[in-house]
């Protein structure tokens, strides 16, 4: 079995150390506790770690989108 687990709330593998099984409507899933430490500090804390996680994100999908372009010659 891996020793990862896919985060939900960030979408980033981390060690399951780090992880912890949280029940949604949807079922059991997955989520790192550095997310779930996020939404229990104040609104500004909860804001900043959004932004982070969605630049993370962005620049993922920005590389993935130059590495899938076709070279012109």
């Amino acid at each position: 079995m891996s020793e990862t687990a896919f985060c939900y709330h960030c979408r980033q593998h981390h060690p399951k150390t780090e992880m912890r099984q949280i029940e949604t409507k949807a079922g059991k899933r997955w989520r790192c506790i550095r997310s779930i430490e996020a939404t229990r500090q104040g609104q500004a804390a909860r804001e900043a770690y959004g932004r982070q996680v969605s630049e993370m994100n962005k620049s993922e999908a920005q590389s993935r989108a130059r590495l899938a372009k076709p070279i012109v010659v």
